[in-house]
């Protein structure tokens, strides 16, 4: 009998011991709490002994955690009403603080970013807003980082999303970019015909030169006017028949006047 019972005994040991094993992931750390003081530093990762009721273990992961900023009612600086809703990457740099300093660190951290994130787009315009997003975005990574350091997470980066305009604010951007694309077409329109008009004045100069190019041209015309279907009639007439008339025509003043001959007798 009494083997019996050191045998029993035996067993209950050996089934406490391996009741006692904790394995660790790579990315896993174990902070102990032994009568419920803290060990000096956290284990893991491989096999461990947590020994039962007077050890209590905490897992903590130091993976990359994604936190969904739920969607915000903000008011722009140039007070513009929006709901925006953000991105979070944070990861666990000390399980020690992370595990001490606060009861949840995912859910504190996704509170933090939240109102981070009312406060910072508070105090930008909905033009720098839509217009510079990276650099709200680096500001807001800075200012989470700095308030979650303590707590031992590390905030890596912070994306806006999605930002949802009211629909006034979408139809004034609308006609905004209508208008300024109707602005650029009049500039290039205008520079298109600045450059038509050197180009008129240069050809100009050289016809002036050059008496016969304008014949050269008037028989181009003539081609393009025929290469055409229609009933276009053309009927070319010699400038030498109508150079006596020019000048009277070009020189009103010195055209004879009805009743000059009344006047002069």
């Amino acid at each position: 009998m009494p083997l019996q019972f050191v045998g029993i005994f035996l067993g209950i040991i050996v089934l406490y011991l391996i009741s006692c094993i904790r394995i660790l992931y790579e990315y896993e750390r174990a902070v102990i709490f032994r009568l419920g003081r803290v060990l000096p530093a956290p284990k893991g990762p491989g096999i461990l002994m947590v020994f039962w009721p007077v050890d209590r273990m905490v897992r903590v992961s130091l993976r990359l955690f994604v936190e969904d900023i739920a969607t915000q009612d903000v008011i722009t600086l140039d007070n513009v009403s929006i709901k925006v809703n953000a991105v979070v990457y944070f990861r666990v740099t000390d399980p020690m603080n992370a595990i001490l300093d606060v009861e949840d660190y995912k859910y504190a951290t996704s509170q933090l970013s939240q109102t981070t994130l009312r406060s910072i787009l508070g105090q930008v315009e909905l033009d720098e807003l839509l217009a510079e997003r990276e650099k709200v975005n680096q500001r807001l990574q800075k200012v989470i980082d700095q308030q979650s350091e303590p707590w031992g997470i590390k905030v890596s980066l912070v994306e806006v999303k999605h930002v949802d305009l009211p629909e006034h604010m979408k139809r004034a951007m609308a006609k905004q970019a209508e208008s300024e694309r109707e602005r650029r077409a009049k500039v290039i329109h205008a520079a298109g015909e600045f450059q038509a008009a050197e180009k008129l004045r240069d050809a100009a100069i050289i016809i002036e030169e050059h008496p016969m190019a304008m014949q050269m041209r008037f028989l181009q015309t003539l081609v393009e006017v025929g290469s055409e279907n229609n009933t276009t009639i053309v009927f070319p007439i010699p400038l030498d028949l109508i150079t006596p008339l020019l000048p009277g025509l070009t020189n009103p003043a010195k055209a004879p006047r009805a009743g000059d001959d009344k006047d002069s007798t």
